[in-house]
């Protein structure tokens, strides 16, 4: 697979960015209705801490091969899937497209609504919480975070937030290493 690394904002055409390299999962259902108010910034890194690799890929496929790392004997079985994943190249790769649920926020709450991968659009960042992210990945987040704005204008900035912001007691990421500022900055 190649992947190609964004230099411009890509286009969405019936949920999907052009020119990104697209991987399908079968991880993702109908959302409840049209609504996409939300975009959740996740990271992920499989095995943990480790980067590169096709890991990730294979494990929102669901095809993940639990013999080849001790850690992906735990995660084996979980139907997960995100609706973009930006590498630490800044490539970006789709798995489901923005007009379906993805399954990526599991148990979560958004301004008093729970269930947020209703109304919710997940990135994924290859990294961990405490490993500083790169510029790559950054430029290319602020542009998809900035086509996505346009297509679905739901998402404002008050309406971006860290898995550890809806799933507090669960999760951490992007954790102390995203740096918001930059982000949040970078938009406009």
């Amino acid at each position: 697979m190649k992947f190609k690394v964004l230099d411009h904002e890509p286009v969405i055409v019936n949920g999907w960015l052009q020119d990104v390299m697209t991987v399908p999962s079968p991880n993702y259902n109908a959302r409840p209705n049209n609504e996409i108010s939300l975009l959740v910034i996740h990271n992920i890194s499989l095995p943990p801490g480790k980067f590169g690799g096709d890991y990730v890929e294979k494990f929102f496929k669901g095809c993940l091969p639990a013999d080849e790392d001790p850690y992906f004997e735990t995660i084996k079985d979980l139907e997960v899937s995100s609706h973009l994943y930006i590498k630490r190249t800044g490539a970006v790769v789709q798995f489901v497209s923005f007009l379906d649920r993805a399954w990526h926020a599991g148990k979560s709450c958004f301004m008093n609504r729970n269930a947020c991968n209703d109304f919710a659009i997940g990135i994924e960042l290859e990294g961990t919480d405490d490993i500083p992210y790169t510029d790559e990945q950054y430029t290319s987040l602020v542009l998809v975070t900035q086509a996505i704005m346009h297509a679905y204008p739901g998402i404002t900035p008050d309406r971006i937030v860290g898995h550890e912001h809806i799933a507090p007691d669960r999760k951490t990421d992007p954790g102390e290493s995203f740096d918001w500022k930059r982000y949040l900055s970078e938009l406009y």
